[in-house]
């Protein structure tokens, strides 16, 4: 649960708020449409973690029916986690970093279908890193740090470290490492 106190510290960020959250104030933010999502995937994560997979599945499935959110449990995702819409969004990577934005229509996935959930086939999402909306990150390719990623991007292929990717298929506009690692600290 130390992830859904961060996820929602950070939307808090995003809502203006300076300063230490209150209890009341995590509550509150959980009834947030833009939270509520984020609170399924951390009770599906939570049941999943201790083998209650019939309560983590029912989480994801309610994630599925009322914000069109589809994420696997067995997603390892960072705290921090902010989703501004959700529609349409599908999170099948093996891993998702701390700080990420994603916005809706985003789809995390395997190149090839994959009924169950082999990870050496799905995507690596690094820390502090933006997805647009309608991007797609398709097949066993890594997103690094700081990294964005273009509205209707098509990622076939790593991204490197604070690198823009943009287009179908996507390619990087943008490589400014040491300048960036500045500015982000």
């Amino acid at each position: 649960m130390k992830n859904l106190r961060s996820d929602i510290e950070r939307f808090q960020k995003f809502m203006g708020h300076t300063g230490p959250v209150s209890t009341l104030k995590l509550i509150k933010s959980c009834f947030n449409p833009r939270m509520a999502p984020v609170v399924l995937i951390r009770l599906a994560e939570f049941f999943f973690e201790r083998r209650l997979g019939v309560l983590a599945k029912l989480f994801t499935m309610a994630n599925v029916a009322i914000f069109g959110i589809e994420s696997s449990p067995q997603v390892k995702i960072g705290g921090g986690l902010f989703l501004p819409h959700t529609v349409g969004t599908v999170l099948g990577a093996e891993k998702i970093g701390e700080n990420v934005t994603i916005q809706q229509g985003v789809t995390l996935g395997t190149a090839e279908p994959d009924n169950g959930f082999t990870v050496s086939l799905r995507p690596v999402i690094g820390n502090h890193v933006v997805l647009g909306a309608g991007a797609k990150v398709i097949g066993r390719v890594t997103i690094g740090d700081h990294a964005k990623v273009g509205a209707n991007a098509v990622v076939l292929q790593d991204v490197p470290p604070y690198a823009v990717a943009v287009g179908v298929p996507a390619r990087i506009i943008l490589r400014s490492g040491a300048d960036n690692a500045q500015e982000q600290n």
